[in-house]
């Protein structure tokens, strides 16, 4: 407690069975700006029998409440596999994926499991952006050897979008070795990012090579089905707090076909209008559905991106986002990234080395390639013809 207190005199720490978790939202940038607002006397412990009344984790983010599809079938498996198991599985597991697929919520769920199955395991649980303030914190009090002993002598370690340390030298030589201590030692190291190990750029190649040595399981775009599939459990969970009120199907579907953003855009379509309709005393029909939620719909329909056109085409092929951005020159990758550079000229007004730079740092020759190729192919290939047509009128509706 002491150790913890010194290092981050600002968060309490949580001792549950055994399990240790903790959470902050204080940027690193603060810290060093302004030291003398985080220096403030210890808080005392807080020791509690219910986890989720005393820890920044979510009581919602549960295996349970999780839907699957063919999108994040492989990183729910092997999020199960790690939490089920008190062996060492998968080490590191290395979850990826976009904004608002599923990421955290599997992070979440796993630590819930953990304590209901193995309470006697030892779990630190935070963001990237934590361990870089108590880092800080621990290099401006001096206290190097309490950080280290906080974050080594754990059973499990999960961190959260690692990518915020990518250029923070320091940072990365400390979550180095760190990583190595706890592996050495058969410690379980759950990590999750915002794209794959390989494209992490500003991290050290010593410590991506380091992620990619367990599993690597991404989280692709939700697909209509998907989408569908979460609103109607999401509708289930809302109708048995609220009763009397009704969504229909049609509405569900609408929501599914015109939010395709992320997750939480979408359930937080679901939860506004359960809301007004809770508010004014009205059935959810599709008129409010468009009334309640018309700036979101119009933000939907806003000028096509360079990165909506990469998650359409990436989804309607079956690649991984990332493919779009990486080496790999198969034709199975190759074709697709051409077709999603071909739209990208014809749908957007950025320039040719604009493009390219999205594509993984391609040069503009790259992309005058990709455009001529996907033309000729246009012309001989039906196919191809009908692939470009239908992902051209799916993003331009």
């Amino acid at each position: 407690q002491a150790a913890f207190a010194k290092l981050d005199p600002t968060i309490t720490r949580v001792d549950i069975d055994h399990m240790v978790l903790e959470g902050s939202a204080i940027s690193v940038d603060d810290v060093i700006a302004k030291p003398e607002q985080h220096g403030g006397p210890a808080m005392p412990a807080v020791v509690a029998n219910s986890m989720a009344e005393a820890t920044n984790l979510d009581r919602r983010f549960t295996f349970e409440n999780f839907v699957t599809g063919k999108s994040n079938q492989l990183a729910f498996a092997a999020a199960r596999r790690v939490a089920d198991q008190s062996d060492v599985q998968f080490n590191p597991l290395f979850l990826y994926g976009g904004v608002g697929l599923g990421k955290t919520h599997l992070m979440h769920a796993i630590a819930w499991q953990i304590q209901k199955c193995t309470p006697e395991r030892r779990v630190m649980y935070c963001s990237a952006e934590q361990f870089m303030y108590k880092f800080i914190s621990a290099l401006r009090h001096r206290n190097m050897m309490d950080f280290k002993h906080l974050f080594r002598s754990v059973d499990v370690l999960m961190i959260d979008d690692v990518q915020f340390i990518s250029g923070k030298d320091s940072t990365q030589e400390e979550f180095f070795h760190t990583f190595n201590e706890l592996i050495d030692n058969s410690k379980q190291i759950i990590i999750s990012a915002d794209r794959s190990p390989t494209d992490l750029e500003g991290m050290e190649e010593r410590i991506r090579s380091r992620l990619g040595w367990g599993l690597v399981a991404d989280i692709h775009p939700t697909d209509y089905e998907l989408r569908l599939g979460i609103l109607q459990v999401k509708a289930d969970q809302m109708r048995a707090n609220h009763e009397n009120l009704h969504v229909s199907e049609r509405v569900l579907e609408f929501l599914a076909h015109r939010i395709t953003s992320n997750v939480r855009e979408l359930e937080g379509a679901l939860t506004r209008l359960f809301a007004f309709a809770t508010l004014v005393h009205r059935p959810i029909d599709m008129e409010m559905a468009e009334d309640v939620l018309r700036d979101l719909l119009r933000a939907n329909n806003r000028r096509i991106t360079l990165e909506e056109i990469q998650r359409k085409v990436a989804e309607h092929y079956n690649i991984r986002l990332s493919d779009m951005h990486s080496a790999r020159r198969s034709q199975a990758i190759a074709r697709p990234r051409q077709i999603a550079m071909f739209l990208c000229k014809a749908l957007t007004q950025r320039s040719l080395p604009d493009i390219g730079r999205k594509f993984g740092g391609r040069d503009h020759t790259t992309v005058i390639h990709a455009i001529k190729k996907v033309t000729e192919l246009m012309d001989k290939d039906q196919n191809i013809r009908e692939d470009v047509t239908l992902l051209r009128r799916a993003l331009e509706d």
